[in-house]
């Protein structure tokens, strides 16, 4: 198994918002700190592009055994 580190930001910034798009593709729209604030940037987000499917995820790091 590959192991790739989170950079340091990512660590910091554990929720974020994904974008759902065809073909079972995702993209990383923001990171942030709290869940709430990626609430409060969601609903702002589904205003904005209302045709949109998006979700909030926590990216959390496994810790890698040798």
């Amino acid at each position: 198994m590959l192991f790739y580190p989170m950079p340091y930001r990512n660590q910091l910034h554990p929720w974020c918002i994904i974008q759902l798009l065809p073909n079972a593709r995702t993209i990383v729209v923001q990171r942030f700190r709290r869940r709430s604030d990626a609430e409060a940037h969601m609903q702002v987000l589904r205003r904005m592009k209302p045709h949109a499917s998006y979700q909030i995820m926590f990216d959390a790091q496994q810790k890698h055994e040798e």
